[in-house]
Parts: structure tokens; sequence; C-alpha cells
């Protein structure tokens, strides 16, 4: 049951320390068509049913009620790997239709991006986050377990046609693997116009095997890239971005550094996540879910789910705790949470 126009009541996704959240990740889907080595087994999870999943519907609406009532801004489109979902392009359609004002995302490991990057476009998309860590086929290969790199570069080229920028690469450095190759993957964007992110290893893997000491720090990445570029602090406020960012050899083009682990900056986060299963997650290392789909199902009004949306946000913590002893890493991996 949805409520009329003239029912709606603004309300803000805000914490006990006054973080207002903006930013909602919505995953579409835990399946994924890669398996990278930070992230599952060889074999996959066990995926979630169905009838688990939010329908098309469903999402739509639960994306109209965070925009609509609760002042969400930016919607971006998360996994597994969204690209598999088959109502995606119709999904981002929808929501430009209940968020005309919204910044609308996909963050895509690019495989079948190249086919759907024009349809993305026209249904509204204005631009996408890409998960590439090599440009060299057999380190890829390696990573992903998949020798898919072509189709990466393929799927990168059709969305620069399409205008679904700026165009931004997320990579992760693993430890003798491919932390030698930060310079050499920052060199290949920009070349081709795309923003680079690092982002430091994070314990979110299927497996638990992440190691603090194993981990590629940001100033080991910073060190790397000084070896071939100039990297000046850019002078724009940071505000509730993740990334830190330098200008390289004077600008104009700069690369991020997303470093969760050793530089949190928890204190300015101003994102909200909503799981495939419809759970609400204040945090990306939250030991608990606040679930939006069972009253969803069972008729509940637009204002009532937002009331418990903003309940759900209300008692977020004020840090993930990765530094804390007794920091659990959380249950669900990253590809069933959505980033």
């Amino acid at each position: 049951m949805t409520a009329s126009p003239t029912d709606q009541t603004q309300q803000r996704l805000v914490d006990r320390f006054g973080r207002v959240a903006t930013d909602l990740r919505v995953s579409l889907t835990d399946r994924c068509n890669l398996r990278c080595t930070y992230c599952m087994p060889p074999e996959g999870l066990d995926w979630l049913p169905g009838d688990e999943v939010l329908t098309d519907d469903e999402v739509v609406r639960l994306i109209g009620v965070a925009t609509g009532r609760l002042g969400v801004q930016e919607v971006r489109f998360t996994g597994g790997e969204p690209l598999v979902r088959r109502g995606l392009v119709s999904i981002v359609a929808r929501t430009r239709e209940v968020a005309p004002d919204a910044e609308l995302s996909i963050t895509t490991n690019a495989l079948g991006l190249a086919k759907m990057a024009g349809s993305l476009a026209e249904a509204g998309l204005d631009r996408v986050n890409v998960s590439l860590d090599s440009i060299r086929p057999d380190t890829f290969a390696e990573i992903t377990r998949r020798d898919r790199l072509a189709d990466v570069v393929a799927g990168l080229e059709a969305a620069a046609d399409a205008g679904l920028g700026p165009i931004k690469i997320n990579a992760v450095l693993l430890r003798g693997v491919n932390d030698d190759q930060a310079a050499e993957l920052l060199g290949w964007s920009l070349e081709r116009g795309y923003e680079l992110r690092f982002i430091e290893q994070m314990p979110l893997d299927a497996q638990h095997g992440w190691s603090r000491d194993t981990m590629v720090t940001a100033d080991e990445t910073l060190a790397a890239l000084s070896t071939a570029f100039e990297l000046t602090p850019a002078e724009e406020p940071r505000g509730s971005a993740p990334a830190e960012l330098f200008y390289v050899d004077g600008g104009p083009a700069k690369v991020g550094i997303i470093a969760s682990v050793t530089r949190p900056f928890c204190g300015d986060c101003d994102r909200v996540r909503l799981t495939a299963d419809g759970q609400v997650r204040d945090c990306l290392f939250a030991r608990s879910e606040s679930d939006l789909r069972t009253p969803l199902r069972a008729g509940a009004s637009d204002g009532d789910l937002a009331a418990r949306w903003v309940t759900a946000m209300a008692g977020k913590r004020a840090g993930h705790g990765i530094d804390d002893l007794g920091f659990l890493q959380p249950d669900r991996p990253m590809s069933a949470i959505g980033g």
C-alpha cells in the first residue's frame, strides 16, 4: 500500500552521532560471474533463494521511500554483480521516474557492460564504477579465476561512448599478486580518462581469510605510485567521499586512495545499504540488520516503512571497529552485502 503524494512527510536517516545518510547502496543480487580470490571461493557460494530476493517492484518502491521520504540523494546499484539481474534496465528506468533528481550509478565488474551501456544510459543511469585490479590478462585471470579482461575493457569503452561518466575504476592491491602494478594501472587509466581509486582490502571475504599483515596499505600504495608520478594532495574538500584524492603530476588528473582500514572515515559516513533480500544495513561491517521485506510483503504503508528505516539507522555505531580487539567480521561477505 503506497501513500498519496500529499501524505508524504520528509524525514532524515540520522544516527545518534548526527550523521545523515543520503547515499543509498542497493544490492540487486548476491550472484556474481567472477570468483575473485579476495571475495569468494572458486565454486562460488550458496546464493539466496529466488523468493527471498526483492522483486523489481519491491526494489523500486523502497527506493521511492528512501528518495521521496528520507532525503536520499544518491542511489548506487550493486551486487554481487548487478548486470546479472535481468530487470536491471527496467529498475534503473523506474528509479529515474520516482527519483528524477537523484544521482544514479552502478558498481560493476563490466562483464556484459558492452551490450548494456547504451540501454542503461537511456534508462537514466548517470555513471559507472568498474572493479578492475589488473590490466595484465594473466594477473586478471589469477585474481578473478576468469579469462575475461578483454570483456571488461570493452565494457569500459562502451560506457564511455554512452556518456556514463565520469568513469571510476576501483582497484584492490594484493600482496605478491598485483602490488607491483599500481603505477601501471594508473598510467593506463589516465590515458583513457578514467578516474582510478585504490581500495585497501577489507575483511569481507566469504572465506574469512583476511589478514592485516598481508593487506597492502594506503601508505604502501602511495609509495608505489610515487615511483612513477608526482602526487600532491587535492585542494577541494573531501566531505563524505571515501576517497582521499591526489593530483597526479600537478593535475588536473587525480587518483584516489580509499583507506577504509588504516585511515577510517566513519565520522563522515553518509551511506546506508539495502541488501538484495530487503535488509537495511547501517554499516558495511554491521553485525545486525533490520528487515524491511517482511513488513513490505505484509502490506506496510510507505510511512511505516520509512519509520522502520529511520529506527534502523538511529543506532549506527561510531565506527566499524576493525581496530577493536573484539572485532568480528560480518557473517555476510561483500557479495551478499553490496558495496
